[in-house]
């Protein structure tokens, strides 16, 4: 059975960047105040300030930007979350990034392998694609989005 590579959200990223920029998020922007929104927004611009009767309009976001906070999860979910006690468990990392252009603060995990004792505050991360599930019976593989450091200093 061949797989599928399905997003677990639609239309909040892209595996096929524009000008072969590979794996970007992807945002809205009003034309009237310019204000950029991620998650997307597709029925109105959600600025207070914003004069009105502009129109959204699909944008990639930055690839980059910088660590604004980061943390781990290392235990189960408890009761109410449902949570299969035999499943194996594995720790994640959290962060949550300052995009370059937009300034906006992004919240995700990082790609496998990377940890809190690899991140800093201030440190340059990159957007990338990853795998979030796997279903063997469907052939399924359920993609978001993750960060990893690019090498740059903090």
């Amino acid at each position: 059975m061949g797989r599928t590579r399905t997003p677990v959200v639609s239309g909040w990223f892209t595996e096929d960047g524009p000008e072969g920029g590979g794996f970007r998020l992807l945002g809205t922007r009003c034309s009237a105040c310019t204000a950029v929104f991620f998650p997307r927004e597709d029925a109105y611009c959600r600025n207070p300030h914003c004069p009105g009767g502009g129109s959204l309009a699909e944008v990639p976001l930055s690839p980059r930007g910088r660590v604004w906070s980061y943390t781990d999860g290392r235990y189960r979910p408890p009761a109410p979350y449902a949570s299969d006690p035999d499943a194996p468990w594995e720790p994640y990392t959290l962060v949550a990034v300052e995009l370059e252009a937009e300034g906006m603060v992004v919240l995700g995990q990082t790609a496998p392998g990377v940890t809190v004792a690899d991140l800093a505050v201030g440190m340059e991360v990159e957007v990338v694609g990853g795998v979030l599930n796997e279903d063997a019976d469907t052939g399924t593989v359920w993609t978001t989005w993750r960060f990893r450091p690019t090498g740059g200093a903090a």
